[in-house]
C-alpha cells in the first residue's frame, strides 16, 4: 500500500480458541452492520502478526480489537492507549500476543509507528480450544462494536448504521475489507 490510511481497524484473535475470537466477531459485526466512512479500513487480521505490517505502517491511526487479559469479570470492556499499549500487547493479549507485539515493534523499527494506537477489547473467560465464545463474552460483542464506533466517531470518522445489509450476508465491499483468518 503506497497511500496512507487515515484509520485502520484490525480485529485480532484466534477463532478456534473460544473467547480469543472476540475481536474477530466484533470486526465482522462492525462490517456487517455499519457503513464505514472514507478513510477507514476495517479488516479481520486474525493471527497474521507480521503479515499485517504493510497495513499498520501505512496507517495514521490504528484501533486493535481483541481479547485482553485484565481485571474484571469476563466480558468487561477494556480500552488501552498511549504508553500503555506496548506493555499490554506483550503481557495482556492472548496466544497471538507475540505476533501483535512484533507487528508494533516492526512498525516502530521502520519509523512508521502510527500516530495513535488504541486497543479495545473484552476480558476473556476462556482461551482454550473451542469454536464458541463463552456466554459472557458473546453477550459483550455488541457493546464492543459500539465502543469501536464511539472511538471512530471521536477520531472524526463516524460510521453510519447500515440499513441495506441483512444480518447474515455482507456485500462485496464487506468481502474486500476482510482478510481471512
Amino acid at each position: 500500500m503506497s497511500d496512507r490510511t487515515p484509520v485502520l481497524v484490525l480485529g485480532l484473535g484466534n477463532v478456534v480458541c473460544t473467547d480469543d475470537g472476540a475481536g474477530i466477531a466484533a470486526i465482522h459485526k462492525l462490517i456487517r452492520e455499519y457503513d464505514l466512512p472514507e478513510g477507514v479500513v476495517a479488516l479481520d487480521g486474525g493471527t497474521l502478526g507480521l503479515s499485517l505490517l504493510p497495513l499498520v505502517d501505512s496507517a495514521d491511526q490504528v484501533i486493535l480489537v481483541d481479547a485482553i487479559n485484565a481485571d474484571g469479570p469476563p466480558g468487561t470492556q477494556v480500552r488501552i492507549e498511549g504508553e500503555e499499549v506496548a506493555p499490554a500487547v506483550y503481557e495482556r493479549l492472548s496466544p497471538h500476543q507475540i505476533g501483535v507485539a512484533d507487528l508494533l515493534a516492526g512498525a516502530s523499527l521502520l519509523d512508521r509507528y502510527p500516530d495513535r494506537v488504541v486497543v479495545i477489547g473484552v476480558v476473556p473467560e476462556s482461551i482454550e480450544l473451542g469454536l464458541r465464545r463463552t456466554p459472557a463474552v458473546e453477550a459483550s460483542i455488541p457493546e464492543l462494536v459500539e465502543r469501536v464506533v464511539e472511538e471512530l466517531t471521536e477520531m472524526g470518522y463516524p460510521p453510519v448504521r447500515s440499513e441495506s445489509r441483512d444480518e447474515g450476508h455482507g456485500s462485496a465491499d464487506h468481502v474486500a475489507r476482510t482478510l481471512g483468518v
